[in-house]
């Protein structure tokens, strides 16, 4: 595992981890939440996120144009990575653009549901922060297809491991393979042990 991986998962584990009663946003209920936007919204947190993020992209061999997903778990990661992959005006690089997927389409201005990079064709990279039953995510790649973007890889910072998430987005995402960076189990584990 990479520096910015480990030192990103003990963050996650210290930050985002919580046990208790939950309700998620699929309507089911769990022992325990995890709520990255507490560790990709941290000043540190927002770094390690987009290296491990960029980190894996790049080992995987995507060269995406752009990164994006569905507002408002995929936000930061979009940003963190976008700063990090090194656009440089002056030398002519452009590094990884980002677009946020809205829910729905706007109801003024331009109307449209694609906010930022916005280039037919593109490879892209679709990301959530936590993937459950996987809803956010296909949304994300759906409108993203829709839209005109090639879809060459999907991920996610934490995958639940329940609700057939991980099927579910595989469909969908099909042929682009669906990466986790983490698992929930990854995250508790690192959280008793701290």
């Amino acid at each position: 595992m990479s520096n910015a991986k480990s030192q990103l998962l003990t963050l996650l584990a210290r930050k985002s981890f919580r046990l208790g009663e939950f309700t998620l946003a699929s309507g089911g209920t769990s022992d325990y939440y995890v709520d990255c936007r507490s560790t990709t919204l941290d000043a540190a947190g927002a770094r390690l996120t987009g290296q491990a993020f960029l980190d894996e992209i790049r080992s995987r061999g995507w060269n995406p144009q752009a990164i994006g997903g569905l507002t408002m778990g995929a936000d930061p990661i979009v940003v963190a990575v976008s700063v990090l992959s090194g656009g440089d005006v002056a030398n002519n690089s452009s590094g990884i653009h980002g677009f946020l997927v809205r829910k729905a389409e706007k109801q003024h201005g331009t109307g449209q549901r694609i906010e930022g990079f916005r280039e037919a064709g593109a490879r892209v990279v679709i990301v959530d922060d936590v993937c459950t039953t996987g809803g956010s995510t296909i949304q994300a790649i759906q409108t993203a297809r829709d839209f005109g973007f090639e879809v060459v890889g999907v991920m996610c910072l934490v995958e639940r491991e329940e609700a057939k998430g991980r099927a579910n987005v595989e469909a969908a995402a099909a042929p682009a393979p669906f990466v986790s960076l983490f698992t929930a189990n990854d995250v508790r584990a690192e959280h008793v042990a701290l």
